[in-house]
Formats: C-alpha cells, sequence, structure tokens
C-alpha cells in the first residue's frame, strides 16, 4: 500500500508529452495551445480614428472657443473600411469615423459632439482637445512579431478573439482525451428498471460520465460487464481499443468475484500500483497498457468513486491535454474533521468565501457508500493521518470539484 503523495508521483512519471491537431477557430474553447501566437502585424494595423468626428490639423483649431469658434471646409469623408488617399489642407477637414485611417496633413480628431455637425460644407469647432488627440496610432497595442498568446495557453472566448482579430482563422492545439467507462456487477441494473431481490441500480456510469462530459472530454465508450471473467475481459478490451484513457469502477477489491485487475493484466495492462493508504478510495488501480494508455480502476462505492475520479482521474486528464492540474486550496474548518488514524482522509464538503477567508464544512453524511453526501457538496476535504479529529477553526487542505464553484456564505 502506498501513500497518496506517492501515488500521485507515479501518476505524473507515467505521462508524455499530449499529441496535437490543428483545429479551426470554431472548436478551440476549452483546447490547449500547442504553440506560441504572434503577431502577423501592428495593431492598429493603420493609425485610425478612436471616435466619429472631424479630422483636422491642430494648427487651425489652437484658439478655437464655444463664444468664438473656428470654422473650417469640410473636404471630404472617410469611414470605417475606406482605404487611405485623403489629404487635409490648412483650413480644411474630412469627416471621419470610428476606425477610419486618418488622413494625410491630419493630427487630431474633434469629436462630433464638439462641432456644429455632420451634412454641411463647413463645420464649426466649438472645442479644441490635446494635439493628437482621439487616434489610434499604429502599433500602439501590439508590435508586428509580438507574442499574443503563449503555448499552454487554455483557449477562451478571449483568445478566440485575439486569434480572428489577427487573421489566425486555425490553431494547432493539444488533442483531447478519449474516455471509456466500463462498470462492472452482477448487482447493477439501469434507472428505468425494475428492481429486484438485491439489485442496486448503477449509478457510477452516470455519474462518470457526466463528470467527464462536464469537464469537456468526450466519452469514447461506456459499458457495463457482470461478473464473468469473458464478458469483463471483453468489455475491457473495447473500451482500451477506443478510449485514451479507460476508467472502471467496481471489481477491484479482494472479493472472490474481483475479476478486474487479473483481466486487465492479462490484457496487457501494466500495473503501476494497487492499493493507497486512504479513506474512502483504499483499492486504486492504476496501471499502463504497452502503448501507454492510461487506466485507472476505482472502487465500487460511489462516493469512493467520486473522489479517486476528482483526486486522481481529473489531473491525469489534465496532463493528457497540456493543463495546469487543479490548484488545493487551504480552508478553515467551520466543523471538525474525523481524521483516520493510519490513512489520508477524503471528505466531500462545502467551500465558500467570507469576510477574505476561506471556509469549508464537511458533508454530514461521511461513510463512501452514502452518494447523497454528494448533493450540494463543491469540494473535497483532505488531511493526513491524525490521531484527533481536526478542531473547527483549524485549516484544511480543500480540492474545489471541477465542475463546481464557490458557494455563498454558510448560514448557520
Amino acid at each position: 500500500m502506498i501513500s497518496v503523495q506517492e501515488a500521485h508521483r507515479i501518476i505524473r512519471e507515467s505521462f508524455s508529452i499530449p499529441d496535437t491537431e490543428e483545429l479551426p477557430l470554431g472548436h478551440l474553447p476549452g483546447r490547449v495551445l500547442s504553440q506560441e501566437i504572434t503577431a502577423p502585424f501592428p495593431l492598429p494595423r493603420f493609425t485610425n480614428s478612436a471616435m466619429d468626428g472631424f479630422a483636422v490639423r491642430f494648427d487651425d483649431i489652437r484658439e478655437t472657443s464655444r463664444n468664438s469658434p473656428v470654422r473650417l471646409q469640410v473636404t471630404g469623408q472617410v469611414k470605417a473600411g475606406d482605404s487611405p488617399g485623403h489629404t487635409v489642407k490648412a483650413g480644411c477637414c474630412i469627416e471621419i469615423m470610428t476606425g477610419a485611417p486618418l488622413p494625410e496633413g491630419a493630427d487630431t480628431v474633434v469629436a462630433f459632439e464638439e462641432t456644429s455637425g455632420f451634412g454641411s460644407p463647413s463645420v464649426d469647432i466649438y472645442k479644441a482637445p490635446g494635439q493628437g488627440a482621439n487616434i489610434r496610432r499604429c502599433g500602439e497595442e501590439v508590435a508586428s512579431g509580438e507574442t499574443l498568446l503563449l503555448k499552454g495557453t487554455v483557449i477562451s472566448p478571449t483568445e478566440i478573439a485575439v486569434l480572428a482579430s489577427f487573421g489566425y482563422a486555425e490553431a494547432l492545439v493539444m488533442k483531447q482525451p478519449r474516455v471509456s467507462i466500463v462498470t462492472v456487477g452482477d448487482e447493477l441494473k439501469q434507472p428505468g428498471t425494475l428492481l429486484r431481490g438485491a439489485e442496486i441500480y448503477n449509478c457510477n456510469s452516470f455519474m462518470l460520465e457526466a463528470a467527464c462530459r462536464a469537464l469537456g472530454f468526450e466519452i469514447a465508450s461506456i459499458g457495463h460487464a457482470p461478473d464473468n471473467r469473458d464478458l469483463l475481459r471483453e468489455k475491457l478490451a473495447d473500451a482500451l481499443a477506443e478510449g485514451d484513457l479507460v476508467i472502471t469502477a467496481g471489481g477491484i477489491s479482494t472479493g472472490e468475484y474481483d475479476f478486474v485487475q487479473e483481466e486487465l493484466s492479462a490484457l496487457g495492462i501494466r500495473e503501476k500500483f494497487w492499493s493507497v493508504a486512504q479513506k474512502p478510495g483504499k483499492p486504486l488501480f492504476f496501471g499502463t497498457s504497452a502503448d501507454g494508455k492510461p487506466v485507472f480502476s476505482l472502487p465500487g462505492n460511489p462516493v469512493s468513486a467520486l473522489v479517486c475520479f476528482s483526486e486522481y482521474c481529473v489531473p491525469a486528464l489534465c496532463m493528457l491535454q497540456g493543463k495546469p492540474v487543479p490548484a488545493k486550496l487551504q480552508a478553515y474548518l467551520a466543523t471538525p474533521f474525523p481524521a483516520d488514524r493510519k490513512r489520508h482522509r477524503f471528505l466531500l464538503g462545502r467551500l465558500w468565501a467570507e469576510n477574505g477567508r476561506l471556509h469549508c464544512r464537511v458533508s454530514q453524511k461521511t461513510e463512501s457508500h452514502m452518494i447523497t453526501s454528494s448533493a450540494g457538496a463543491n469540494c473535497i476535504i483532505e488531511t493526513g493521518p491524525a490521531a484527533e479529529a481536526l478542531p473547527a477553526g483549524s485549516q484544511a487542505v480543500c480540492t474545489l470539484l471541477p465542475w463546481a464553484s464557490l458557494q455563498p456564505p454558510q448560514q448557520e
């Protein structure tokens, strides 16, 4: 049996650099850049007007005022998208729209609101802004060749805007891993069917699928195997063939019908570890196939499966696509944490911010078969082995569930 820290080290060392693929803009959100993006041209690409108004020579309007306006002859109009070509001469001006290229000879733009308005052969200027006002200079935001986005950036709508603004129609990103899920057990039945005898409903299959989809991962396959070696091996073989990462739930302990570990070995999966000094989730298996595909076999108890998925599978999935592993947070316990003398303990709970500090509270139901403890939980709270419970007010380590967010302050 290994420690939680050792389990994480082994997992980290089992991953290589993810493969890459080129995708169009519409398929990039949530993906990780595998290249540095540089500016192919300066931004703005040309000097242009920051607002609607008149392009003028500052010397012509230097002495203007509301009581003694300067009148200029309007010799043309330039709007966004027009090619440069106009020239502003002494005593003249040109109507200009936001984003339009600044005409030659002009060095200032007077806002429309400070003039007598558009549509006349001449215009009165009531107020002179500072020289060079209301002008966006070529390259003032970004110089040509400047780095726009770093390799490893997770692409959001704002990065899409940057890529599109510089004419990038596609980008090279890390491949998104496809996940295969297999649940195991004669006792498990599909929701919506009638239970008989000691049967129970299969919640792990749907929980793990929903967790993967909430994180943006594609599901390669979902299967269920009874406690039958031949059928289990067939399901596991299919999962390995179809997915980039395989997650199983159930059949990994030491019971008479727990065949998963043996059947994975028969399929060529090399065991990296089995059994971690933690509660819940002691019977956790991790291994890799000959071509490097990771396999996680989680316990069948739903809370154990959820904890192990969040603690180990989520970081692995992040590494497979080049994303940073979710950070652990320090929070103050609002209630005692029932530590375990010998094992690292994980419990579902609630995390919130209040008065500039993070606070957490353990869910009331703490046993690994009590899946209702996950309802309303947004984090996992953990502590190393300890002889006594951590008292309220002490600090504990929390991991925000990757599909959850900080909740409002806890109401007593």
